[in-house]
């Protein structure tokens, strides 16, 4: 079902990328020379829907590593936390097992079990 409604959603968007891509297939010049407009250093003709799909490919794909980036710290934190739970669960464990051996009654913990 759920590959039913992907392709409900994705067929009109590939449509809609086909129709753009016969509406614009002329060809434009795309240089990375910014001094030179007559005769510049690196060029190369591209149809002109192939620029602009380029263009869209490489800010998904900057703005994905962006987010990776800004999620990096939260993970971080999260691994440290998960560190010290289980830093904190063994002590509970280790002062648990040294009252029960003192006699200071049952299975009396730190933190509720999880």
């Amino acid at each position: 079902m759920r590959k039913f409604f992907a392709w409900i959603a994705l067929a009109p968007i590939a449509v809609i990328a086909i129709l753009f891509a016969v509406a614009n297939r002329g060809w434009v010049t795309v240089s990375l020379d910014p001094f030179s407009v007559e005769s510049p250093a690196y060029a190369i003709d591209l149809p002109m829907f192939l620029v602009i799909f380029a263009a869209l490919i490489l800010g998904v794909v900057i703005g994905g590593i962006s987010v990776w980036f800004g999620k990096l710290r939260w993970q971080m934190a999260a691994h440290r936390a998960e560190k010290e739970l289980a830093r904190v669960k063994a002590e509970n464990a280790e002062v648990a097992q040294r009252r029960h051996r003192e006699g200071f009654g049952g299975e009396q913990t730190l933190l509720p079990p999880h």
